[in-house]
């Protein structure tokens, strides 16, 4: 059985930085592609952020380019997301999200088979 269990979310002000960590377990974690994603009240989960298999290349949302950095062990099981610089906006539910198609764009919730339960940012003004 897979699960992903995201960790390191928490209230934060603006301006400030949180790491995320997602860990991975029941699945050869170094075969997928891996992303983030965000839900915040009232409005639909969005594409974050997306690592390839190998680490090379990443993908952002504009929103966050520049500011966020996926990053990931394979050793660990582990995807991270360095958030810095952030912003009332930013506060959301995270969620973590494995996709078995390395190929893919991946920028979209239906190309992630797996799904961690989300950890809540939350960035004060």
């Amino acid at each position: 059985q897979v699960h992903l269990v995201e960790s390191g979310g928490g209230l934060v002000q603006d301006g400030g930085s949180l790491r995320l960590s997602c860990v991975g377990s029941g699945l050869t974690f170094s075969l997928y592609a891996m992303g983030w994603f965000r839900q915040a009240p009232g409005k639909e989960r969005e594409f974050v952020a997306r690592i390839r298999r190998g680490g090379d290349p990443s993908r952002y949302a504009e929103s966050v380019k520049d500011r966020f950095t996926i990053s990931r062990d394979n050793a660990e099981n582990t995807v991270y997301l360095q958030m810095n610089s952030l912003e009332p906006a930013d506060t959301a539910v995270y969620y973590c999200a494995a996709d078995s198609a390395n190929w893919r764009a991946g920028i979209t919730e239906r190309e992630y088979e797996y799904w961690g339960q989300g950890t809540q940012v939350t960035v004060s003004s």
